[in-house]
């Protein structure tokens, strides 16, 4: 995918063992990250003194034969074991005797200990798959859930960057990689660990487009594009970093950028560009690149899959975001108010 990158690191000796990076591929492409999550969050149930553990394990081990990402496995890890944790204090030694109200008594608890709703949603999503698996294997009770037990989430706009604040952004970010990481998330939209995911060979620099071969939310694969100014960015630390490295972006040690390492050097950039009160996150440069295109006037339905998102709907909300039709005519009728160009008597319209 970079020829001209290959041959130029070639040229300049900055390949210094061609068989070293054969093997550190291979030790890579053998590696199970799925079964080494699984053996790991399997070993540290069997040391929990929680009812259902057996059951437990053996969904989780589902999960895995099912092909599902390691972040997958270790979410309904931890939800299941908040899960069986309460039923515990609750008294309920087999999982044959859980009802309906143990679900919803656990919606209840997790609401008071102040977690967000979608956090809410997403851990009863967890547990309801996990008894819904126990019914089919005749441990639960299929009455348990046969009225659906839902959190209603807020329908809340996306949070975009203003332009200005963007700007200023960039204009304090001296790191080259980390430069090429917010441009590359500013322009893309991937979602960040789609990002730290990035391998050389998904780059094709000459055509701008990066291959997202599995999409960290949805596990559907897309096809993103990058502007010049991003082009920059990446050269840039292309040039820089180790061409034995096929990792695009790492750490210290040579060691994979983790979540908490980035969000934590987007917050040092916030500080520095005196952002940090208007509380943005890594996930807003997403959020950016969606409104802006918009802006600029891209149709929803080519946005949606350069976003990955499998429902139209779930890209309509940054037309609610971004609607200069709306706008513009809001603004010309007020301007007509303003200047008392509007006659006749007001009258009350019981429908409003």
């Amino acid at each position: 995918m970079f020829p001209e990158f290959s041959s130029e690191y070639i040229q300049s000796g900055r390949v210094q063992s061609i068989q070293s990076n054969l093997n550190v591929a291979f030790q890579r492409r053998t590696r199970n990250p799925s079964k080494e999550t699984f053996e790991k969050l399997a070993s540290k149930l069997k040391e929990r003194d929680l009812p259902g553990i057996e059951l437990a394990e053996r969904y989780l081990f589902h999960l895995y034969r099912r092909n599902r990402r390691p972040n997958t496995l270790e979410l309904n890890y931890t939800s299941i074991s908040f899960f069986l944790g309460f039923l515990k204090v609750e008294g309920v030694t087999h999982l044959e005797g859980v009802s309906r109200k143990h679900i919803e008594a656990f919606i209840e608890h997790e609401q008071d200990r102040g977690l967000k709703p979608v956090s809410v949603r997403g851990r009863l999503a967890s547990v309801k798959a996990f008894l819904r698996h126990l019914m089919e294997e005749g441990v639960v009770r299929h009455e348990v859930l046969s009225r659906n037990v839902s959190v209603k989430v807020p329908d809340a706009l996306p949070r975009a960057m203003a332009p200005e604040d963007v700007r200023q952004l960039l204009s304090v970010i001296d790191n080259t990689r980390n430069r090429a990481m917010v441009l590359m998330l500013l322009r893309t939209g991937m979602r960040i660990g789609e990002f730290l995911a990035l391998r050389i060979q998904d780059i094709d620099l000459s055509e701008q487009k990066v291959f997202i071969h599995e999409a960290r939310k949805t596990g559907t694969g897309r096809v993103v594009y990058f502007s010049s100014d991003a082009k920059s960015a990446l050269v840039a630390w292309l040039e820089q970093k180790d061409p034995r490295e096929d990792v695009l972006a790492y750490g210290r040690k040579y060691e994979s950028i983790t979540y908490a390492a980035a969000r934590a050097m987007f917050v040092k950039y916030l500080k520095k560009a005196g952002l940090l009160h208007k509380g943005y996150s890594l996930h807003c440069l997403r959020h950016t690149f969606a409104s802006e295109l918009l802006n600029a006037g891209m149709r929803l339905e080519t946005l949606q899959p350069l976003l990955g998102h499998t429902s139209l709907e779930v890209t309509r909300r940054y037309a609610r975001l971004t609607d200069k039709t709306r706008e513009e005519e809001y603004f010309r009728a007020m301007a007509l108010i303003e200047k008392g160009e509007i006659h006749g008597n007001y009258r009350f319209d019981h429908r409003l």
